[in-house]
């Protein structure tokens, strides 16, 4: 089994290196990662500048990777269609520093790459651990070597790939392992009105999770409950259900 493994928090994040070297014990691992953090880029490409690719090692031990000067998306891309030889057999993104659930997902860079291995047929898993100080990857790396054996052997609809969101406590701390649906995360956002030394005007957006309620079989819900949650994300958005209203509407040119 040969993985593709990336993230957005950059190459030389701790969430990759724990991913990396749990997932190396199970399967060939392919890194080609940002050279810098690149979170919140959602689903862009790099069209404008060349994407700039290196290598990249880590040392104790040493791990040496593909470097890319471009987002998540850039990263899968540019390794599916440039860099490795054959497809992997599974992309995983990861593991990311802070959650990704609910709503979040339309941001994220690193569910974008996970959809992003989806779009070309590869199964795809998106990984993030739910604490936004540095802490302890072990379950959650150690939970997505599992799980990627598990997935080897099973197979995923087109265009669909696995959000996990794992809980930020100790391995006897976690309840269980839950299939749950997308939640809504909301945020009270602020706005701070700064100047730049040359007098210019500019914006710093900060902002705090508003904590509303969700339905219980949510992956918001299910990770408070301190339980692993999988949620299977597929990206045709349309809204099947208005398409006969729309039709009724009879809109012309």
């Amino acid at each position: 089994m040969r993985i593709l493994l990336t993230n957005d928090d950059g190459i030389g994040a701790p969430g990759i290196k724990a991913l990396w070297e749990s997932l190396s014990k199970v399967a060939e691992v392919i890194v080609v990662a940002p050279d810098v953090e690149r979170s919140a880029t959602s689903q862009a490409i790099t069209v404008h500048h060349p994407i700039r690719v290196d290598k990249y090692c880590i040392d104790q031990p040493p791990l040496c990777a593909w470097r890319v000067g471009g987002t998540p998306t850039d990263c899968v891309k540019i390794a599916v269609e440039a860099l490795l030889p054959d497809k992997p057999d599974i992309v995983v993104s990861g593991i990311n520093l802070g959650s990704n659930m609910g709503t979040d997902v339309l941001y994220s860079g690193t569910v974008s790459a996970a959809i992003e291995g989806a779009l070309h047929g590869i199964p795809s898993v998106a990984v993030s651990l739910d604490s936004w100080k540095l802490s302890d990857f072990s379950v959650a790396a150690n939970y997505t070597a599992k799980l990627v054996q598990t997935l080897a052997q099973k197979s995923l609809p087109p265009n669909t790939l696995l959000n996990v969101n794992v809980p930020a406590v100790r391995l006897e701390e976690i309840e269980e392992v839950t299939i749950t649906k997308l939640g809504v995360r909301q945020y009270a956002n602020t706005f701070e009105r700064r100047e730049d030394p040359r007098g210019r005007l500019y914006y710093w957006m900060g902002g705090e999770i508003v904590d509303n309620d969700n339905d219980p079989d949510s992956d918001i819900v299910a990770v408070k409950n301190n339980k692993i949650s999988v949620t299977p994300i597929h990206f045709d958005l349309t809204n099947y259900g208005l398409i006969n209203m729309l039709t009724e509407w009879k809109l012309t040119k």
